[in-house]
């Protein structure tokens, strides 16, 4: 390898460090407990019901040369393989798919959770978590210009670049997790959630240069979403998140008031509405609807930093996310209708 094309590769490794950085280096979502499995494998499973599917994107800084787009798939269930009433096992699969830049650099990642949860009272239910996954980086060398494209008066997109990337475009690695949550429920519509997680447990490296440069570091989160009622027709959410990773570092918090429109069984409808804010500049307005198992939500963060105060009209991004959950008839256990001599 020439010393010119090193350091090309070098410069690209470290444009993408400096951009992995602005974007938390992880795909991340205003409405993160509504990505659950994102946040804390230990939160695989834990819901009201049994399968539960949910779909988020995420649009931020469309208005600058290099967008994000996040999109992130997820299927998680109850597991009720182990003997007794007072454990269960969580099992999920998640897919995630981020895009940024004119490359267009993207990370794909399929990631296997599992979880065990112990009930030590009808109140009180610890969980413990584990992730193993498969991530995949790269980028299009043919989208990107170079100046020896430049033909003296014009761009000039058939002349050679002089750039040879075929072996730098792509890097793989193994993901890994753990996490711990802790759950009090006082019913159905009173619950507290707390829990701590960890991704990226063994530093994978994400450089397409072979470098420890762009290792990418460990995420820490520290999650709590807590829902009080406080009539027959309002509830009350209030969630917060920290995270970590390497020098970055955010802080999100919000709440939300859910209106029961309607609870006759079958025709069941909730409203959901409330405001978050994360601590590196931006608020953001959510509302919610759901109908009986079917769940939709819309934020939008408006941005106040001086970086996208350059931009009047779009200053943030949209936000989407999708939850479809199934709850199965459980069988009746067999019990003796009359005694027996």
């Amino acid at each position: 390898m020439t010393n010119i094309k090193k350091l090309n590769i070098l410069l690209l490794s470290v444009i993408v460090l400096f951009f992995s950085k602005i974007n938390a280096q992880d795909l991340h979502y205003s409405q993160f407990y509504n990505s659950p499995q994102n946040i804390n494998p230990a939160l695989t499973g834990v819901f009201k019901g049994d399968y539960r599917f949910t779909g988020s994107w995420r649009d931020q800084w469309s208005f600058v040369p290099v967008p994000w787009t996040t999109f992130s798939g997820a299927l998680d269930a109850k597991l009720y393989v182990l003997k007794g009433d007072n454990h269960f096992l969580g099992g999920g699969v998640s897919i995630n798919h981020d895009r940024q830049g004119d490359s267009p650099l993207n990370l794909t990642s399929v990631n296997i959770n599992g979880a065990y949860h112990r009930m030590l009272t009808s109140k009180h239910i610890v969980s413990g978590g584990l992730t193993l996954g498969f991530a995949s980086r790269g980028f299009n060398s043919q989208t990107l210009t170079w100046d020896k494209q430049w033909n003296g008066d014009a761009f000039d997109p058939t002349l050679n670049s002089g750039e040879d990337f075929d072996d730098f475009e792509r890097v793989n690695f193994l993901e890994t997790g753990l996490g711990f949550n802790y759950r009090f429920q006082l019913h159905s519509r009173t619950f507290i959630d707390a829990g701590v997680g960890a991704i990226h447990l063994f530093k994978p490296s994400t450089s397409f240069a072979g470098s420890s440069i762009a290792d990418l570091p460990q995420r820490i989160t520290y999650s709590a979403v807590g829902q009080i009622q406080l009539m027959d027709m309002l509830d009350v959410q209030l969630n917060a998140l920290h995270q970590t990773q390497g020098e970055y570092y955010e802080t999100i918090f919000g709440a939300l008031g859910k209106i029961y429109i309607s609870q006759k069984k079958g025709n069941e409808i909730q409203l959901h509405a409330g405001l978050g804010y994360r601590t590196a500049g931006s608020y953001f307005p959510t509302v919610a609807i759901q109908y009986n198992n079917i769940y939709g939500a819309f934020s939008y963060d408006v941005d106040n930093t001086d970086f996208n105060k350059i931009n009047s009209i779009k200053r943030g991004g949209p936000e989407l996310h999708f939850r479809y959950t199934i709850a199965n008839v459980k069988s009746l256990k067999q019990v003796k209708i009359c005694p027996i001599y």
